[in-house]
């Protein structure tokens, strides 16, 4: 009898804790706050027009071009090259390869560094306006959204937290 009502005690216990203890739980995409953010917008927009960068995209562009090229010859003359003519194209291809890859790595870079800016100079005021964001709508319990596999669309509040970081940082 004893363990009955123990077990029972348990349940109730288990029922009555969720109303007692949360109010109101929200989901945040911190992440796409940041990243989909108008300042955000504006630094990639900025990185895009410089001298720099844009030549890197232009060599990018090329060099995908080049080796797009150089495939459609290899395929269209297959059946008549030579050996000699099959290893000279086989070692352009790895140079063009090398060259794209290099050059794939270097507007990596570009973007990651600009990442780490955006992230540094937003991360405070994203972090002031998600105070608020808790709150005003009396978040009790506030998860990050990579870190919830299911939830009701209505509990997320990316975008409210994205349009006060808007006003915010305008």
């Amino acid at each position: 009898m004893r363990r009955i009502f123990a077990g029972s005690m348990l349940v109730l216990a288990f029922f009555a804790l969720p109303a007692a203890a949360v109010d109101k739980i929200a989901v945040v995409d911190i992440q796409r706050v940041i990243f989909t953010s108008d300042v955000a917008k504006a630094r990639q927009k900025q990185l895009q027009a410089e001298s720099e960068f844009v030549g890197l995209q232009a060599k990018y562009d090329s060099i995908a071009a080049d080796v797009k090229a150089l495939q459609k010859k290899i395929e269209a003359e297959r059946d008549t090259m030579s050996q000699e003519q099959a290893t000279e194209n086989q070692k352009k291809m790895e140079y063009l390869r090398a060259d794209y890859e290099l050059v794939e790595r270097k507007l990596r870079a570009e973007v990651q560094q600009l990442q780490g800016k955006i992230m540094e100079e937003l991360q405070p005021k994203v972090q002031a306006a998600l105070k608020e964001l808790v709150d005003a709508e009396g978040i009790t319990l506030l998860l990050q959204r990579e870190a919830v596999i299911v939830a009701d669309p209505g509990l997320d509040v990316t975008s409210k937290l994205l349009e006060r970081l808007n006003a915010k940082t305008k």
